[in-house]
Parts: C-alpha cells; structure tokens; sequence
C-alpha cells in the first residue's frame, strides 16, 4: 500500500519515503513512525501508543521522541513551528493532518531496474532461493538496557557472532546489514523467506554497571522450533568469551558432526580492551551509514580506539577503508588520505593477519596506489578469511572492473547481492554492477541499474558517476543533463581532470571510455 499527501509517498511494502519522485532517506524508526502516525490521521495519537508501536514497548527518552519527530518533519518538508502535517497535541500526543489517499502497490517506475539474476531488490520478490549450505541470520540482538545510546553494545555482540560463524566455509552467512534492518516487527518466517535462511539467531543483551546479561536462541524457521538457547551472566570483561562460546554452540547445533570432525573455535585474536572494542563498535554503527559526517566521526573513534589498544587488527582496518572511501566519494584529498591509509592497512595485517578488515583495507590502499594484483590478491584473502563479507565482495568486484575484468565484477557485485539482499549498502553494490556493464558498453543496462541505485540512495557519488556516463554514452541527453547536474550537487569538485586522475583505471581504452560518456553528458 502506498500513504500519499502533500508531494510525498510511503510506500509500506518497500519500506521507502519519497518526496517528489525522489526517494529520502530515514532512519527506519522515523518510516515506521511517519506511517504510523500517517494510517491513524484520523484521531490523536499518545505517547504511550508510539511507545508500543514504534519501541515495542521498551521504555525511551523524551528527548529521544523528540528527535524522532523532527527527523519526520523534516522529512516531509514540516517543521516544529509550522506543524502543517504532524501536529502536537499539548498533554495529549501527536496528530497527522496531513489529508492522506491510500492507494494499492503500482507497477514497476519505468526508471526503475531490473535487478540483477539473484538480487533481490524489495519485499514484494519471490522469496529467495536456499542456498547449498547451512544459511543463517542473526538478527540484532535487543537492547534491554532501556538506553538508546548502549544500541551499539547490542549490536556489536552479534556482529561478533556473525563474523565467527562467517569463518566457516561450510556456513552461508547473511551479511550484517541486511539482518540488521531494524525499525518493524517482521515475522520470523517472513525474515527467513527475504533473507534467503533456515536458520535465525536472535538474542538480547542487559548491560548494567560491569555485568552484562546475554540471551540467545537458534530457530529452525522450517519447523519453527527453537533448537537452542541459553542465558549468559558475566562480568564485562569476559564479553568476548561469551561471544565465542554462543558462535560455538551455533555451530554445534546446527552441524553437530562437522563440529566434532573440526572442533570448532572462533580463532580470532580479541583487542587486549574492552573500552577498544566499545569504541569501535561505536565507530561502525557511523561507517555503516555512509555519509561525509559519520565517515568523519568513525575515524575520530577508532583513532580512540588505536590509542587504548595499538594492535586491534579490526580497528586499523576499518580506519584504512574509511580514509580511502572518503577519497573514493570525492570528500577528501587521496594524496592526503593514501599514506595515512596505507600506514594503519599495513599495521592491521601485521596485529592481526587473520583479521578480514585488516586484509581489506589494505586491498583498498593498495587500489588507489594502482597495485592491482596485490589489491585482487588481499581482497581474496580477506574473502577466504570470511566468505559472506559483502563489503569484501562488492569492492573486489569494483577493482574487477577497474582492471578491465567487468563481467567477474559484475559477477562479484551480484554475489555481494545475494549475500546481503537487504543491505543499505546495497546502492553500492547495484552502482558497481552498473560501472562493470557500461565497461560492457552495455548502456541501457547500465543505466537501469544505476537508476536502482539511486532510488535506494539518492546521495551516492557513484551512482550519478555511472548514470552521467552512461546517458552520455547512450545519447539520452536529458536524462545526461539532469545526471550531471545530480552528479555536481553530491561531488562538487567533479571534473574530467579529477576522474581521470583520481580514479584507478587500469587500462587507458576504460579510462578514455568513461571519460568520453561525461564529456558527452557535458562535464568539463
């Protein structure tokens, strides 16, 4: 069903909010409260019902619905002092005043693409195939501290389960950013049936003073019976050995005699703090959401982290990639950024050599410092450390392409897809697949597939790269124009100086190509 009013769209089955014709981004709780307080304008809604319907219940700051709330007026174009759509209600609760038509899901936009064979692209998809192996999510486990701010805690503790599981070749492990979709109460079935698992872990975590309470289960989504669960009271300082003993318990039952034959442990190295690994935890929460700010609040954070503990494999890796993304996005100067970069990549492979991020981010420098078999080499070896890292994927695929091997990018970029089909990231991945096929000269596909990209995520760089090129290239010239002028607005500092100099294209034929496609689109 889609709620429309005013110039603006919520299309509930996409989960997506659209504000003349282009898509917005909001955090999920801000959506669920916006359709909420959208499908019932016929009355004043209170607190205590948000509370149940948007927190299920859980207990929350004023302040903190007061930043929800405003985040969904400036959403939809309304403000605390003009309240033209969201209405406070003094004493009572809020109201939505806006004059809502419902109408039920409509065909495909025609600039909409076809996604690529086994990406899935939305709710409304089949459901995705099993894959050949065990497949698993885990879900973000609850937090039941009653404080917004220890959300990170909770999400860390199965983040660390995820990337232990994910160590283990006979495991398919949904990727963390599409089993961390948060925001609405899914039926586990339905989660299972989007994610493409037969398995889902869910859990809970308390953290009170130095103790931690940690609650977990495994369900068997086939039978809806709970395979295994457990309940963990320690003290902070043994989080990671609780970590390591669930991974374990996972494993034992899903794959009792594999686990016998291996005898299983998470072999990886734990950061000598707490306080580090806090920090970090921290600073992923703001890498994951992939703007200029949090980019920047990301590496103060594990800069933190580095100083309590110099060898956090985890923590220098992330660094690494989160300088060479920047650079990457056009937001920071890559002659800056690169020996910063390269420093921390190369003190994280020597901390920790079994660390995947450690691995990646090198892989990374390596790229942008046109190494390009070493870039394939660390990729790959990150990939094999964790074989469901779709982050690792999709920019494997992308140096791929930089190299001239587009249909093996495309290839990669679709895999990372499939790992994670409900990604935020996923506009990334859709915009590589659309670099490899306008390397392709494969236009019109490339085209669709960047479009995609942009609806997920209006703001990425990449996206309106491709797309500019590609109309270009294809002599569709308004749509060119209007890729350009989208593609100046993300990148201001775009021209044809700074991709051909900036972006790492391994053979010269690429590099004209790319650049021609802008040309053709008009940029200078």
């Amino acid at each position: 069903m889609i709620l429309s009013f005013d110039d603006c769209e919520i299309d509930l089955e996409r989960r997506e909010l659209r504000r003349a014709g282009m898509a917005v981004h909001v955090e999920p709780q801000v959506f669920d409260l916006l359709a909420y307080l959208a499908q019932n304008g016929d009355r004043v809604v209170s607190k205590d019902e948000i509370f149940a319907s948007i927190w299920e219940g859980r207990i929350v700051s004023d302040s903190t619905l007061t930043s929800r709330i405003n985040a969904a007026r400036t959403a939809v174009g309304d403000s605390g002092k003009e309240q033209k759509l969201i209405r406070t209600v003094p004493r009572k609760g809020l109201r939505f005043v806006g004059d809502v038509r419902t109408q039920p899901d409509g065909p495909e936009p025609a600039d909409t693409l076809n996604s690529p064979p086994d990406a899935a692209d939305g709710p409304t998809r089949a459901a995705l195939q099993l894959p050949d192996r065990p497949a698993i999510a885990v879900l973000p486990f609850i937090n039941m501290s009653g404080e917004l701010e220890q959300e990170y805690f909770s999400d860390g503790i199965s983040e660390d389960i995820i990337t232990g599981l994910s160590k283990l070749r006979w495991f398919f492990v949904i990727a963390r950013n599409s089993s961390f979709t948060k925001g609405k109460s899914v039926h586990m079935r339905q989660i299972a049936e989007e994610l493409g698992v037969g398995y889902v872990v869910e859990g809970s975590v308390r953290k009170s003073g130095d103790r931690v309470r940690i609650t977990a289960q495994l369900n068997d989504v086939s039978t809806g019976s709970h395979i295994w669960a457990e309940r963990y009271d320690r003290d902070l300082a043994d989080v990671f050995a609780v970590q390591d003993e669930i991974t374990e318990s996972i494993v034992a039952a899903i794959e009792p005699q594999l686990y016998a034959a291996e005898n299983f442990r998470a072999r990886r190295k734990a950061p000598g703090s707490l306080d580090a690994w806090d920090l970090v935890m921290r600073a992923l929460s703001h890498y994951w959401r992939v703007t200029r700010q949090d980019n920047v609040v990301a590496q103060a954070l594990l800069e933190k982290a580095i100083a309590i503990d110099p060898n956090y494999g985890q923590a220098l890796g992330v660094l690494a990639t989160s300088h060479i993304f920047g650079a990457h996005m056009g937001w920071g100067d890559m002659a800056t950024v690169a020996p910063i970069a390269e420093r921390a990549a190369l003190a994280a492979v020597e901390a920790d050599s079994e660390d995947p991020w450690a691995h990646h981010g090198l892989a990374y420098v390596y790229l942008f410092a046109r190494r390009f078999d070493d870039s394939l080499a660390e990729f790959e070896l990150a990939l094999r450390l964790n074989p469901n890292f779709s982050l690792a994927q999709a920019f494997y695929g992308v140096t791929l392409c930089y190299c001239g091997r587009w249909q093996e990018g495309d290839l990669a970029a679709r895999r990372a897809l499939r790992l994670s089909p409900r990604d935020p990231l996923s506009a990334l991945y859709y915009g590589i697949a659309a670099y490899a096929q306008f390397i392709g000269h494969n236009y019109d596909e490339a085209i669709r597939l960047a479009h995609e990209s942009l609806r997920q995520r209006a703001d990425f760089v990449g996206g309106h790269r491709v797309l500019t090129a590609a109309a270009g290239m294809a002599g569709q010239n308004e749509v060119a124009g209007i890729a350009l002028r989208e593609l100046r607005r993300a990148q201001p500092n775009v021209t044809l100086a700074w991709i051909a100099n900036e972006l790492p294209m391994k053979q010269p034929a690429d590099r004209e190509h790319y650049l021609e496609g802008l040309r053709r689109a008009g940029l200078e």
